[in-house]
């Protein structure tokens, strides 16, 4: 079963057009400075939710949620997700994943079982300079593969990369187009620097509003829909 850290009853900006509640999943195979969700990178933690506590949960939500976001952490390094948003479509959800694309065999079953209905993949850096964003060693390979198979299917989806300045320029931007040119919707996170696992990034900062207009408008060319949030 899946290794629940934490949920979020409702939200009506984490799943596109849709009322939803949030499942934060166990453990990640990242560690990203500026990761906001630092009290579920490891696999151990004192305060899991019950995984079938939240079903139940779900339950009591038919007609009033319209879908599900899975996210972290990293879900696909569970080796009870794919059950698990069986039973949570089996309930009559849509689901929606979050991933960084580490385990595109995962997506790829996932998508064959008909088993999501939309994706939002992080794209950290160009390829490049993943391992030094990621702050792990990233086989870039298994990323390409992940937005290709994301690409190729037939659900909703969309890319996105948060952005601290000093950790990518503009010309990285171009990389990371060319990456995902063809792509339904690309957008640019805003780095806040709350709550993060690398203090030492508190300083940074991100582009201003205007620097990201113009940054979009560049990617346009690769992909249409592209804008900063």
């Amino acid at each position: 079963m899946l290794i629940i850290g934490g949920i979020q009853k409702i939200t009506l900006l984490d799943y596109p057009q849709k009322i939803a509640s949030i499942v934060f999943t166990q453990g990640c195979n990242f560690r990203c400075g500026y990761c906001h969700n630092s009290e579920l990178l490891t696999s151990e933690n004192e305060n899991l939710y019950s995984p079938e506590e939240y079903l139940e949960f779900l339950k009591t939500r038919k007609g009033k949620l319209d879908g599900v976001v899975i996210t972290g952490g990293e879900p696909t390094i569970q080796s009870g997700l794919k059950n698990y948003i069986k039973a949570i479509k089996e309930l009559g959800f849509l689901v929606k994943l979050d991933t960084n694309g580490t385990n595109p065999q995962i997506l790829k079953e996932l998508l064959e079982e008909n088993l999501i209905d939309y994706i939002a993949m992080d794209i950290k850096a160009p390829l490049e300079k993943y391992s030094v964003v990621t702050r792990v060693n990233t086989d870039t390979k298994r990323i390409e593969e992940s937005i290709n198979i994301i690409l190729n299917s037939s659900i909703d989806y969309e890319f996105r990369t948060t952005v601290i300045k000093s950790q990518l320029s503009k010309q990285d931007f171009e990389q990371i187009g060319k990456l995902i040119k063809g792509a339904k919707k690309y957008y640019l996170q805003k780095f806040v620097p709350s709550k993060i696992l690398n203090e030492n990034l508190r300083k940074e900062d991100t582009y201003t509003d205007e620097e990201f207009t113009h940054i979009c408008e560049k990617l346009k060319k690769y992909v249409k829909v592209t804008d900063f949030r």
